[in-house]
């Protein structure tokens, strides 16, 4: 039996244990894992460091260094969400809904784990523990495949995890790592049909694309993060700015991150100048040719540039004409993640929750905070921006589904 094989066999007999754990035990290890994490943070940092080292000296950008540093903050984050999963109510048996039937049916529908769920996921560490956490609450075994620039952290995290485990003597095998990062292996897991029930990417434009291409496992698409933040002529000038800092430049290396400016033409001679915060943290605007006239030193804008997830400190910006104009704009070249208005007009708002399509849709706040964490989930599986099964932060529910639960007293169909 090959490598892979063996991995998939592991996790689905492994599935017919997670599945039936009762809910205290599994919030005792989550637990245990969380303490687990803060007592081993040493150990993660040391081989965090082996791997932040190895791509520097390969030239890897800035922001996407920062996606793969771990720091006892961060090592801190981890652990405290995996306790907020502990807290959280358990989706597990509930019965969602029961009806009866004109012949005495009694019909509902229960939630259930999917079983086996594969992740595969590009630089950041954090997600190895997040994902482990989600899918254990849930009943899922997981079997995960990170990038090779995180391998040394990964398998760092996945120690830890299991350690955490074995304390609580529950199923280690509940989370497996995939520690050979040839392609050809990535490959093999998307076509595990027989062992894998769900197929969840994590990464870049080109990870996601070959996940959705090449798979013959169901897959939950996570798509890239082009964030719009438009600028109405009626916004609080100050509240934008302060925005647009902290959407761009609070972390640039991740999908929520702002990619894309739209100013109404009526604020663009105040708003655009005011926007300087930006490039004094020397983040380069690349502009249409309206704003450009009205800012000098921006670099012009082509084509490409609206549709840009540059996960960089690099930010695209169009003046338009009114509200209509903005949401065709940011309807054409978004990815369905998160578009935010900025706005005192109640009727602005409105128009724009209603006719942008995207996942998470905000008035007057950053698209940072497009986060399981953030939204309450204690971690999230992942971003979707497809509209099958789940949207947005995948927390607790959407790792499981449903099955139909029929009781009856002797009925026969005539």
């Amino acid at each position: 039996m090959d490598y892979m094989q063996e991995i998939g066999r592991t996790a689905k007999e492994t599935s017919s244990k997670v599945q039936f754990l009762k809910q205290t035990q599994k919030n005792e290890g989550l637990c245990s894992v969380a303490r687990e994490l803060q007592m081993q943070t040493p150990f993660l940092l040391r081989e965090n460091a082996k791997d932040v080292a190895r791509v520097k000296e390969e030239g890897m950008k800035p922001a996407m260094i920062d996606r793969l540093l771990l720091t006892d903050q961060r090592i801190h984050a981890m652990a405290d969400g995996l306790e907020q999963i502990a807290k959280l109510k358990d989706p597990i048996g509930e019965t969602v809904s029961m009806e009866v039937r004109p012949n005495g049916l009694q019909i509902g529908k229960r939630r259930v784990p999917l079983g086996v769920v594969g992740i595969i996921y590009e630089s950041r560490p954090n997600v190895t523990a997040d994902a482990f956490g989600l899918c254990f609450k849930t009943g899922n075994v997981a079997i995960l495949r990170g990038g090779s620039d995180a391998i040394r952290s990964n398998k760092a995290i996945i120690k830890v995890i299991r350690d955490g485990l074995k304390k609580e003597q529950l199923p280690q095998d509940a989370v497996l790592l995939v520690e050979n990062t040839d392609r050809d292996v990535a490959t093999q897991m998307m076509r595990m049909n027989e062992y894998i029930d769900v197929l969840i990417p994590r990464g870049g434009k080109g990870l996601i694309a070959n996940v959705v291409e090449n798979s013959t496992v169901p897959v939950i698409e996570t798509g890239t993060g082009n964030c719009h933040i438009y600028v109405d002529a009626s916004a609080d000038l100050d509240m934008a700015v302060s925005i647009i800092d902290n959407a761009k430049t609070q972390r640039m290396g991740v999908c929520n991150a702002c990619e894309s400016l739209v100013v109404h033409e009526e604020i663009a001679p105040v708003a655009i100048p005011a926007i300087e915060r930006l490039r004094q943290k020397q983040v380069e605007v690349r502009a249409d040719d309206r704003a450009c006239q009205i800012q000098e030193g921006m670099t012009r804008a082509g084509e490409e540039d609206w549709g840009m997830e540059y996960l960089d400190a690099v930010i695209s910006l169009k003046v338009v004409s009114g509200i209509e104009e903005a949401i065709s704009h940011i309807n054409r070249y978004n990815t369905g993640h998160s578009e935010s208005i900025i706005t005192r007009d109640y009727a602005s708002a409105l128009k724009f929750l209603d006719e942008i399509d995207a996942a998470a849709v905000y008035v007057n706040a950053s698209t940072r905070f497009t986060d399981g964490h953030e939204f309450g989930f204690g971690a999230e599986i992942g971003i979707s921006t497809q509209k099958l099964h789940a949207r947005g932060p995948m927390g607790l529910e959407a790792l499981t589904t449903t099955k139909y639960i029929i009781f009856g007293n002797g009925q026969i169909r005539p």
